[in-house]
């Protein structure tokens, strides 16, 4: 082990275990409650809507911003039941993350992994509803909008924590410069860019 490993190691555990990664963790923390109720809201819509398709849903504000037009297509029900219902599933787990990681529970590097990689397939999806509702659909739905913005936050907030860990197995070399890039907020900036150019397409086609 090299010295730079040794005190970062030792850096490390000189931190309180409840304060390490609070910020990433609060973020979560709250993102994932927003999530979570974005899905509850779906999932209810979508039982509206296997009744009576035409039903005026409270979030159908115009012909292009509109949950119901976007909620009887089939993308928005890719695996045969309502998308949202996974939202029922996945949220939850990133709350139990979030609130055991500002506990002072340190998970196994696997773990970490294991949800990066995991998350990083629900991000992957989010944007792909988001460029379906965009250009084939030709609606946008709002609750689906605030999703696309938490899956994208908690994703951050989440390689955050993995980079600083270096659960990745990160040279001494490249772990530092994520280090680095963490320490001007390099991962904050490009979020918020992200959810800007988001938002701007939005605005310019929808509204």
């Amino acid at each position: 082990m090299t010295t730079e490993a040794v005190a970062s190691a030792g850096a490390d555990e000189a931190l309180p275990a409840r304060g390490r990664h609070r910020g990433a963790y609060l973020e979560m923390l709250i993102s994932s409650f927003l999530g979570l109720a974005a899905s509850l809201v779906l999932s209810i819509d979508a039982v509206v809507l296997a009744a009576d398709p035409n039903a005026g849903l409270s979030c159908n504000i115009s012909e292009t911003i509109s949950c119901a037009k976007v909620g009887i297509t089939w993308q928005a029900n890719l695996l045969g039941f309502p998308n949202a219902f996974l939202g029922l599933i996945a949220e939850p787990v990133v709350i139990t993350i979030a609130v055991a990681g500002l506990g002072g529970v340190r998970f196994p590097r696997w773990f970490m992994n294991s949800a990066m990689a995991v998350y990083a397939v629900g991000l992957g999806f989010a944007y792909w509803l988001f460029l379906q509702a965009y250009f084939v659909i030709g609606a946008m739905c709002p609750w689906c909008l605030l999703i696309t913005a938490t899956t994208t936050t908690v994703f951050a907030s989440l390689l955050r924590v993995n980079l600083s860990d270096n659960t990745f197995g990160l040279s001494p070399r490249a772990h530092d410069r994520a280090l680095y890039l963490l320490r001007i907020g390099a991962d904050i900036w490009g979020t918020i860019l992200i959810i800007a150019i988001l938002a701007a397409m939005v605005i310019v086609r929808y509204l």
